[in-house]
């Protein structure tokens, strides 16, 4: 019983020592960060598009008239 609690308890701080799934979230996070801040900039930059194209819409519309 004894030498199974031990078995246990070295497999565990292997478990817990090892560093091969850090990565992965590290890459996770850093895809997470990039994405949240693609959206928050498609909304400017959509505002600007709308924004420039009601404008040429405008100065085309005056030379047609």
């Amino acid at each position: 019983m004894n030498t199974l609690l031990l078995k246990l308890l070295i497999g565990f701080q292997d478990l817990v020592s090892r560093e091969e799934g850090q990565d992965l979230v590290e890459y996770a996070l850093l895809v997470a960060l990039i994405a949240f801040g693609a959206t928050a900039g498609m909304k400017a930059l959509a505002t600007g598009l709308n924004s420039s194209f009601k404008g040429v819409s405008t100065t085309l519309g005056s030379y047609i008239s």
